[in-house]
C-alpha cells in the first residue's frame, strides 16, 4: 500500500526571553514610562575590514568534526570594492588540517538591531564555478535562535551580488550572528578552490517580494500520535523574490513562525514548533490541525495531529516517540559497503542507503553509549516502509534479521525475508509483519539490533516509520 509519507523532525534549539521589569515601591509610585534596551542598527560586517566583530572575526566550527582552520583570511589584491576581501580557501577531503572550512561572524558587542532591514547582503566570486555549501546568519554558537541559511549556493568567476532575504526583521531586535558560512568540495569533485567575499552588510533592498513561508516543506501532512508525545515540526522555509524575477528560498529556525492550533483540547505548539499532543480531545473529536504563519503571511503547509492510544515502540518515525538508538547504520568494516543514514528529504525526515550490503540499526548501548535494549514482549507486529530507489527485479530481496545483541555469539533471534515481487521501483511500500513470521524468533525482550541484507541485489534502498506494535 502506497501513502505520503509523514515524517516531522527538527533540531531543537534553546529559547532566550529579554525580560523587562517593572520596580515599585510600597512608598513611592511606580513610573508609567518604561524604556526598552536599544541596540546600535550598524549594517556593515566586512568592507575592507571587518565591523564591530570579536577580535578574531572568524570563528571557526569545531576542528574535531573535520572543519579546517587554515583556509581563512584576508586579500589585498582582490576586492569588489575599496581594497581588501575576505579570501577563503576550501580545502580537499583529505587534508590532515579538516576536510572542510567553515564559521561564524560575532558581533563584537551585545548585539545589533537589525529590524531597520530586509536582507543581508554580499558580493562574491570563485576561482572556479564552485558551490558554497550554506551561507546565511543568525548562529552565534550560543542559541542559534534566529538562524537564516541558504544552500549550495553557486558562485561566478565574476563578481556577483547574492540576496539572503530576512523572513521578519521584527524578530531581530538583539542579533550577535553576523555571517555563517561551510564549504566543501562537493561541487567540484574533491578540487580544492578559492572564493572571496566583499561588501558584507545588512541592507534595505525595499524590492523584496511575494513572501511565501512553508512548514513541512510546503506539504500537507498528518499523524497520529499518543497523548503527550511530542512532534517537532520541520522543513521551515521561507522564499522571496529579490525583484529581478529571481525566487531566493532560505531555510529559517520556527522563531520566525507564529504557529498555531485548532483544537487545544487535542495539541498545542510551542514557539519553538514543538506540537505536544496533550489530550484526547472533546466531543469525539479527537484532531487538531497546526498552521502558521511569518508576519502575518500565511505558511504553506500544516499538520493534522490526531491523538491515538496505541501501544507502539518506534525505532523511527515522528509519528510517535522514538527509542533511544545508538545509530542508523552501524558501519562494519572491512565487509560493509553500505553508506547513508537518516536525512532530510524535502521536509520528511528518512533514512537512505546507497552501496547496500548489509547495514544495522542498533539500539542495544554500543561502545558503552547506555542505549538499553528493546522489550519487545507486548508487541505483535513489525511496521516498516521501503522506497527502492532503482528497478526492482523479482529475484531482488531484503533479508531482515533482529538480534539480540551483534557481539555475542548466536546474537540473531529471528529472520524474514521481502522479495521483489512484494516491493515497487522508486515507490513507497509499507509492511506490517507479524513477529511470529520472523523465523526462529522466541524471546523477545532484549532486542538489540535490526539488520537488513540485501547482498547488493538491491543497492538504493529507503526505510521509513519503522516502530514494534501491539495489535488490538
Amino acid at each position: 500500500m502506497m501513502k505520503n509519507k509523514i515524517n516531522i523532525k527538527l533540531k531543537l534549539i534553546f529559547l532566550s526571553v529579554l525580560v523587562m521589569v517593572l520596580i515599585t515601591g510600597c512608598e513611592r509610585d511606580a513610573s508609567d514610562d518604561v524604556t526598552l534596551a536599544t541596540f546600535p542598527n550598524v549594517a556593515d560586517i566586512f568592507t575592507d575590514a571587518p565591523v564591530g566583530l570579536t577580535d578574531e572575526f572568524f570563528e571557526s566550527f569545531d576542528p574535531a568534526f573535520g572543519a579546517n582552520t587554515n583556509g581563512f583570511g584576508t586579500d589585498d589584491n582582490e576586492a569588489f570594492e575599496g581594497t581588501t576581501s575576505i579570501r577563503i580557501d576550501v580545502p580537499t577531503p583529505t587534508d590532515p588540517d579538516g576536510g572542510f572550512i567553515g564559521g561564524i561572524f560575532r558581533d563584537r558587542g551585545a548585539g545589533r538591531d537589525l529590524t531597520g532591514y530586509d536582507a543581508l547582503t554580499f558580493w562574491a566570486k570563485g576561482s572556479t564555478t564552485a558551490a558554497i555549501g550554506t551561507v546565511g546568519f543568525g548562529s552565534d554558537f550560543v542559541e542559534d535562535k534566529y538562524a537564516v541559511s541558504i544552500n549550495d549556493l553557486e558562485l561566478s568567476t565574476d563578481w556577483r551580488k547574492y540576496i539572503i532575504p530576512i523572513p521578519d526583521p521584527s524578530k531581530l531586535v538583539q542579533e550577535r550572528g553576523m555571517f555563517l558560512f561551510s564549504a566543501g568540495t562537493q561541487s567540484t569533485n574533491g578540487v580544492g578552490f578559492t572564493f572571496w567575499i566583499d561588501e558584507l552588510r545588512f541592507e534595505s533592498l525595499g524590492t523584496l517580494g511575494q513572501p511565501r513561508p512553508a512548514i513541512l516543506g510546503g506539504q500537507d501532512q498528518t499523524a497520529q500520535a499518543n497523548v503527550d508525545t511530542s512532534l517537532p515540526i520541520i522543513g521551515l522555509t521561507y522564499t522571496a523574490n529579490t525583484g529581478s524575477g529571481q525566487d531566493v528560498t532560505v531555510s529559517a529556525t520556527p522563531y520566525y513562525f507564529d504557529f498555531s492550533s485548532s483544537n487545544p483540547f487535542v495539541a498545542s505548539v510551542s514557539e519553538n514548533g514543538v506540537v505536544t499532543v496533550d489530550g484526547p480531545g472533546e466531543n469525539g473529536d479527537n484532531t487538531s490541525l497546526i498552521t502558521a504563519s511569518v508576519a502575518g503571511v500565511s505558511a504553506s503547509g500544516s499538520l493534522t495531529v490526531q491523538a491515538t492510544n496505541i501501544n507502539v515502540i518506534s525505532i523511527f518515525s515522528d509519528v510517535f516517540a522514538n527509542v533511544p538508538v545508538d545509530n542508523y547504520n552501524g558501519f562494519y568494516e572491512p565487509f560493509q559497503t553500505t553508506l547513508g543514514g537518516a536525512i532530510d528529504e524535502n521536509g520528511n525526515n528518512i533514512i537512505d542507503y546507497t552501496m547496500l550490503n548489509f547495514v544495522a540499526i542498533e539500539y542495544y548501548g554500543r561502545e558503552g553509549s547506555g542505549v538499553p535494549p528493546i522489550d519487545a514482549t507486548e508487541m505483535t507486529h513489525l511496521h516498516i516502509e521501503f522506497r527502492v530507489n532503482e528497478t526492482v527485479d523479482a529475484s531482488d530481496y531484503i533479508n531482515m534479521e533482529l538480534h539480540n545483541n551483534f557481539t555475542l555469539p548466536n546474537g540473531i533471534l529471528g529472520s524474514y525475508q521481502i522479495s521483489g515481487t512484494d516491493l515497487a521501483s522508486n515507490e513507497w511500500v509499507e509492511f506490517d509483519i507479524p513477529l511470529s513470521d520472523f523465523a526462529g524468533l522466541s524471546a523477545r525482550d532484549a532486542l538489540g539490533m535490526m539488520l537488513f541484507v540485501s547482498d547488493g541485489t538491491i543497492s538504493n534502498l529507503s526505510l521509513d516509520n519503522i516502530y514494534f506494535y501491539a495489535e488490538n
